[in-house]
C-alpha cells in the first residue's frame, strides 16, 4: 500500500516499460518506412513537384521525435519513481502532454488525408511508366524495373488484356508469363496495410498517453 507521499511514483511505475516499448516500436516503424526498399525507390524517383518526398521525410522525422519524447517520458517516470521526485514527475507529465499534442494532429491528418500518400505514390509510378512508354530512356527503364521487382508486380493492366512492350522489357519473366499483378493495385494494397498499422499504433499511443497523464496528475 502506497503512502500519500509515495502515491504519485507508484502510479507511474507500471506504465514505464509500455511506453519504452511503444517508443521503440514507433522508431522502428519510422526507420523501416524511411529506409525500406519500396519507400526509398518511390522517394528517389519522385519529382520535386510531387508531395510524396515531403511526406516521406516529414513522417520519418516526426516518428523519431515522437519516439524520443515517449522514451524520455518513460525514463523520467522511472527516475521519479526511484527518487520520489515531484520535479521529475512534472517533467515526465510535460513529455506525455507534448507527445499527446503531437499524436492528435497526426491521427487527424491520417484520417483527413487517408488517400494523399497513396495517390502521390501511384502518381510517381504513373510518371515513370509513361516516361518509359514514350521513349527508350535506359535510366527510367532501370527505375521501372526496380519498382516491378520490389513490389512483385507487372505494369498497368490494359482493359483489353494485352501486354505492352513496357511490361515485356521491365517486368520479371515470371510476372509477364503469369500475368503479374497490376502495380497500381499492389501499391494501393501495400500502403493500405501499412497505414492501417500506423493508425493502430497511433491509437494505442494516444490511449496510453491519456491514461498515464491522468494517473500522473493524481
Amino acid at each position: 500500500v502506497c503512502t500519500q507521499q509515495e502515491l504519485l511514483p507508484c502510479k507511474s511505475l507500471p506504465e514505464t516499460p509500455l511506453f519504452q516499448l511503444l517508443g521503440l516500436s514507433i522508431a522502428t516503424l519510422s526507420t523501416v518506412a524511411h529506409y525500406g526498399l519500396r519507400f526509398t525507390l518511390i522517394s528517389n524517383v519522385s519529382l520535386d513537384s510531387n508531395a510524396y518526398k515531403v511526406i516521406h521525410h516529414s513522417a520519418f522525422y516526426f516518428g523519431i521525435c515522437l519516439s524520443m519524447t515517449l522514451i524520455l517520458a518513460a525514463l523520467l517516470s522511472s527516475a521519479a519513481t526511484v527518487r520520489k521526485s515531484q520535479c521529475l514527475t512534472a517533467m515526465g507529465f510535460f513529455c506525455f502532454a507534448l507527445a499527446f499534442c503531437g499524436l492528435i494532429p497526426a491521427a487527424c491528418w491520417r484520417y483527413t488525408h487517408s488517400t494523399e500518400v497513396e495517390d502521390s505514390m501511384m502518381d510517381v509510378y504513373d510518371f515513370v511508366y509513361e516516361e518509359v512508354r514514350r521513349n527508350t530512356s535506359s535510366f527510367r527503364r532501370h527505375e521501372l524495373t526496380a519498382i516491378h521487382e520490389a513490389f512483385l508486380c507487372c505494369g498497368k493492366h490494359s482493359p483489353f488484356g494485352d501486354t505492352t512492350d513496357v511490361e515485356n522489357t521491365t517486368c520479371p519473366p515470371n510476372q509477364v508469363h503469369n500475368e503479374g499483378q497490376d502495380c497500381l493495385r499492389e501499391i494501393q494494397d501495400f500502403l493500405k496495410k501499412h497505414m492501417d498499422f500506423v493508425f493502430s499504433l497511433l491509437g494505442i499511443a494516444i490511449g496510453f498517453t491519456v491514461t498515464v497523464s491522468v494517473l500522473s496528475r493524481f
